[in-house]
């Protein structure tokens, strides 16, 4: 057991899901606070779809991830900001438009490709040195944008009509969260997959959301559980040889429902109950 560290794939696999599992769940943060949540899962089947072309075409897979990823969240955006449409709705058709792009890329290659599917799976265990290097740049410039806008990116997630009252450039913090929600699920593509990546930011941080009130704890307490998870996961994941994806997303839901059962708000609730 001890000698699988030792190993370079383990202690990659190992990094990865450390930086991932961390800022999946800075990021979600603000994904539950403002409601955000079925947008993480249609930019990850974008971003797939992007690396479904990237294969197909022989282009850099993480690079055309990045672009699907970003357009997506800049199109939804921008539709419901000219009010034409809610956002759960335009995310959705796009949604739908770009996993049956990601389904055709895939049906129009000659060979199987099995890297494909380990970004749809999640392959953790088999992130190369190149890869960690991306993961690592790009997870230092969100939770730069994220420590740089902080103050401005709470209030909107709380509420967007205030904030923009008080004279934040509400429409401009709302986009830019949208960015940062687009590039953690490009960075997390490879270490959970894209079907499971929407779980992994949104999990950690609801979890949190059941046991303080405090804003700052909440944060802390999701980045807490978002690392320990994803590390947790990838070791189970090569002791027992199961998929990586799957067994870091399980074990953060165990920890969730584990919450839920010893939430201090929910024992508020019961407690006057009981009284009467």
């Amino acid at each position: 057991m001890i000698e699988l560290f030792t190993y370079d794939f383990m202690q990659r696999s190992l990094l990865a899901a450390a930086m991932v599992g961390g800022l999946c769940s800075v990021v979600g943060v603000f994904v539950v606070l403002r409601g955000l949540a079925f947008v993480g899962a249609g930019t990850a089947h974008a971003a797939f779809a992007g690396v479904a072309l990237g294969y197909l075409m022989g282009w850099p897979p993480l690079v055309l991830a990045i672009i699907f990823g970003l357009a997506t969240v800049w199109i939804t955006g921008w539709v419901e900001e000219k009010g034409r449409m809610k956002l759960d709705v335009s995310i959705g058709i796009l949604y739908t438009t770009t996993m049956a792009l990601a389904i055709l890329f895939i049906g129009l290659m000659k060979t199987y490709n099995a890297e494909v599917y380990g970004y749809l799976f999640g392959s953790v265990l088999s992130v190369t040195t190149e890869e960690l290097r991306i993961i690592g740049g790009l997870s230092v410039l969100v939770l730069g944008l994220i420590v740089l806008f902080s103050k401005e990116l709470y209030f909107i997630a709380f509420d967007q009509e205030m904030a923009e009252a008080s004279g934040v450039p509400a429409r401009r913090i709302f986009f830019l969260l949208l960015t940062l929600v687009a590039l953690t699920v490009v960075v997390s593509l490879k270490t959970v997959g894209a079907i499971l990546v929407f779980a992994m930011i949104l999990i950690p941080a609801s979890t949190a959301y059941q046991l303080t009130s405090s804003l700052r704890t909440l944060t802390l307490y999701s980045i807490v559980i978002g690392v320990t998870t994803a590390v947790a996961g990838v070791v189970i994941s090569a002791t027992w040889d199961v998929p990586s994806g799957p067994a870091i997303v399980l074990l953060a839901t165990t920890v969730f429902f584990i919450s839920v059962l010893f939430s201090p708000k929910r024992i508020k609730h019961v407690a006057p109950a009981h009284a009467h």
